[in-house]
C-alpha cells in the first residue's frame, strides 16, 4: 500500500511538470548561472525517538563571488521504525537578486513553515532508497515598489509540496559504516498550489550527482553536481523566465547520539 501510494504521488507531480514545462513552450527567457552551495544539516538526538533538525545553506552564485540565498531551518523529529520519520519545523530564508533576470532589484525575506514525511527502503542488497515528501507554507515578502527606500510592508501566501528520490551505494564495504565511500544521486521535484500561485505551478527541480565519505556513525560528508531548474513567478516582458543553475553542492552530516542513563550501582 505504502509503495502504490509513493508511485501515485510521484506520477501526480511528474504530470504537473510534463504539462507545465510543455506549455511554457517558445515564451521563455533563458537563464544561465554558475551556483555554489555549502551545506550544514545537524540532527541532535534528545531521546532515542526525538531529535532536532538544524540545517544552514551558504548559497552563492558564481564561485562563492555573491548571495544567492541564506537558509535556516529547524524542526523537530519522531523517529518511527524501519527507517520512518516525520518532522515539522520552521525556516527562514532570504533570496538575493542575481542572474540576467532577477524578480526585482531587492533582498526578499521569507519565512516558511514546514511539514515532512521520510521513509527508507535499504531492501535492495548495497543500494539504498531515501524517500523525502514535504509540504511548505511560505510567507515570501512584498516590497512595496513605490516607497523611496526598500521596504517590505506585507507578504504573499503560498503552498508548495517536494518530492525528493534519493539513492546510495556504499563502494568499499556493504553498508553505510565507519570509513565508507559511496556515491549518491538524487531527484527533487517542487510543485506550487493554491490560490495564489501564479506562473509557478511547476516551480523547481534539482538534480544532484555525488561522491561523499562516511567517517564513522556520527559524521559524513558529499560533494558534487548540482543542477536547479526554477521557473519565476513573475513574467518578464510577457514571458516565463526559467533559471537554469549548474555547479558545485557540499553538504556536512552530523549527528548526535542521545546521552544514555547511567544505571546507578546496586539500583534496579
Amino acid at each position: 500500500m505504502k509503495t502504490r501510494r509513493m508511485k501515485n504521488l510521484f506520477y501526480t507531480l511528474f504530470a504537473a511538470l510534463l504539462f507545465t514545462t510543455s506549455n511554457a513552450g517558445a515564451q521563455r527567457l533563458h537563464d544561465d548561472n554558475t551556483i555554489s552551495w555549502l551545506s550544514s544539516q545537524n540532527t541532535i538526538y534528545l531521546s532515542k525517538k526525538v531529535s532536532l533538525a538544524l540545517e544552514y545553506q551558504w548559497r552563492r552564485e558564481g564561485v562563492f563571488q555573491s548571495w544567492q540565498q541564506s537558509l535556516a531551518r529547524g524542526g523537530v523529529q519522531y523517529h518511527f521504525k524501519n527507517g520512518v520519520s516525520v518532522l515539522g519545523g520552521y525556516a527562514y530564508v532570504i533570496t538575493y537578486p542575481y542572474g540576467d533576470y532577477p524578480a526585482g532589484p531587492y533582498t526578499i525575506p521569507e519565512h516558511r513553515i514546514f511539514e515532512q514525511l521520510v521513509w527508507n527502503d535499504n531492501s535492495h542488497g548495497r543500494l539504498m532508497i531515501n524517500h523525502r515528501l514535504r509540504l511548505e507554507q511560505r510567507l515570501v515578502g512584498k516590497v512595496n515598489q513605490k516607497a523611496a527606500a526598500y521596504d517590505v510592508d506585507g507578504s504573499n501566501y503560498l503552498n508548495r509540496v517536494r518530492y525528493q528520490l534519493r539513492v546510495t551505494y556504499p563502494l568499499n564495504n556493504k553498508k553505510l559504516e565507519d570509513k565508507t565511500w559511496y556515491l549518491a544521486a538524487f531527484d527533487e521535484l517542487f510543485v506550487g498550489f493554491g490560490s495564489n500561485v501564479n506562473q509557478n505551478i511547476f516551480d523547481q527541480n534539482r538534480i544532484g550527482i555525488l561522491a561523499g565519505y562516511q567517517f564513522n556513525k556520527n559524521f559524513r560528508v558529499d560533494a558534487g553536481y548540482l543542477n536547479q531548474t526554477v521557473q519565476q513567478g513573475a513574467l518578464v516582458g510577457g514571458k516565463q523566465v526559467y533559471q537554469y543553475n549548474n555547479g558545485l553542492l557540499v553538504t556536512a552530516y552530523y549527528t548526535k547520539p542521545a546521552r544514555e542513563k547511567k544505571v546507578v550501582e546496586g539500583s534496579k
